[in-house]
């Protein structure tokens, strides 16, 4: 099969510099890029007028695209067609770009070769497909911190408080297994919080659950955009995470993991691709055997699985770098945000151990949502206000901070950052907080 010949990209708009700083921060050039992304310093406008690079502080919602995925994008698309069952030349060529992206999802999670690799939607159709395979009964435990893509699928769940610790988090997740009733048990669990950016104890978790017989599920979409994956060598039974959390934006995801159940279950969808035979008048069905072909019905999305495959090629050989990059972020985010009077950062377990670049905070006096409108239309700069898709995750950080009132009815200011983030959109950001916090 031949291989897709490059294609050309649009011209890069140039990154201004820097225009502010916050107090008291000291200005320190970081480690160089690891990669680019699409659209670095494209200008935006303010409530006076003016244009601005616009500071992208929401990478936790949607991560802007790589061009190393654009480019993908590109080639592929004078050979874009059907795949599995046409005969002509652009079909094989598109059948093979799609395969060959299993391949590369498998190898970048570090799935033992025999896990089925299904592509979804997003982590949320990929948690929901899990949650139509799981054998009738199971029992699935959940911490209430979860992003409701994984705390709200389940039929019949055991939902645990959010723990003070790490260690409470374990102990907790193996009481609730230990007494819970016999067949088969799924563990639910973050890799890292959307909210927080904290990581959780996923090794310690997989232990646990494989002591009491059960699985383990882990949600993934904030962690393989900042840190690689191990599912091997974690003893995780299944992975689900997103596309356009990982600068491929092109609306795919991954359930990958363990097959039997996935093999064992009726379609997530019923229709072409999913079936071996119909007879009759479709009165009578035999499904494809395999995980991945029974729960990918329809015609796929070959562009995004594409994008999403050169997003996990661009990220696997530039690890140590980003996270080189992302820890002199994190530092002077959150040592600028604790010089503020009146800002307040929302930790699970104090702030203190590993995270990924995620911060959400609280401002005195002023509601969520006018501090993110403040910093777009005055700033140039884009974060997140509200409960992130987490709302018992959110209620309990604010009510343990005492910053129920401060939040807006229950809201915080998410600050999310990777590939692409100047040290100009942290000090940008923190400037701005300085003056909202001294005026109100």
């Amino acid at each position: 099969m031949p291989t897709l010949a490059p294609s050309p990209v649009a011209a890069r708009p140039p990154v201004t510099p820097a225009e502010t700083h916050g107090p008291g921060v000291q200005v320190r050039p970081g480690p160089a890029p690891v990669a680019r992304v699409v659209g670095a310093g494209a200008p935006v406008p303010l409530d006076d007028g003016r244009h601005v690079p616009y500071a992208n502080l929401d990478y936790a919602a949607s991560a802007p695209c790589l061009e190393a995925v654009q480019e993908a994008i590109t080639r592929a698309l004078p050979y874009y067609s059907s795949v599995h069952r046409g005969a002509g030349y652009a079909s094989q060529v598109t059948t093979d770009a799609y395969e060959k992206a299993r391949e590369t999802v498998r190898g970048f999670l570090g799935a033992w070769q025999r896990a089925a690799v299904v592509f979804t939607r997003n982590t949320t159709d990929a948690m929901n497909l899990l949650a139509h395979a799981v054998p009738a009964g199971t029992t699935v435990v959940v911490f209430e911190t979860e992003h409701h893509a994984s705390l709200l699928p389940w039929r019949r769940a055991v939902r645990l408080p959010a723990p003070a610790t790490p260690a409470e988090a374990i102990s907790a997740a193996d009481r609730a297994l230990a007494g819970s009733p016999g067949g088969p048990r799924l563990l639910v669990v973050t890799a890292a919080s959307n909210v927080t950016g904290e990581l959780w104890p996923i090794r310690e978790l997989a232990d646990v659950a494989h002591r009491h017989g059960a699985r383990i599920a882990v949600d993934a979409a904030q962690l393989v955009p900042h840190r690689p994956l191990d599912m091997a060598g974690l003893c995780l039974d299944y992975v689900a995470f997103s596309g356009h959390k990982l600068y491929a934006p092109f609306g795919a995801g991954v359930l990958a993991g363990r097959a039997d159940w996935l093999r064992a279950a009726p379609p997530y969808l019923k229709g072409g691709g999913a079936s071996a035979s119909v007879s009759g008048h479709g009165d009578t069905t035999r499904w494809a055997p395999g995980a991945e072909q029974r729960h990918e019905a329809g015609t796929p999305n070959v562009l995004g699985v594409i994008a999403l495959a050169a997003a996990c090629e661009t990220l696997a050989t530039r690890w140590d770098a980003l996270a080189e990059r992302e820890e002199h972020l994190l530092a002077r985010l959150r040592s600028g945000l604790a010089a503020i009077p009146g800002v307040r950062e929302l930790t699970l377990w104090g702030g203190r151990g590993p995270r990924v670049g995620i911060v959400s905070f609280v401002v005195d006096g002023w509601s969520a949502r006018d501090v993110a409108l403040t910093l777009s239309g005055e700033h140039g700069i884009g974060v997140r206000d509200g409960k992130f898709c987490a709302h018992p995750f959110v209620r309990h950080l604010l009510d343990v901070s005492g910053a129920g009132c401060s939040g807006g009815e229950g809201t915080a200011v998410r600050a999310s950052f990777g590939i692409g983030t100047a040290d100009e959109h942290i000090d940008r950001l923190l400037a701005a907080l300085a003056r909202l916090a001294v005026a109100r």
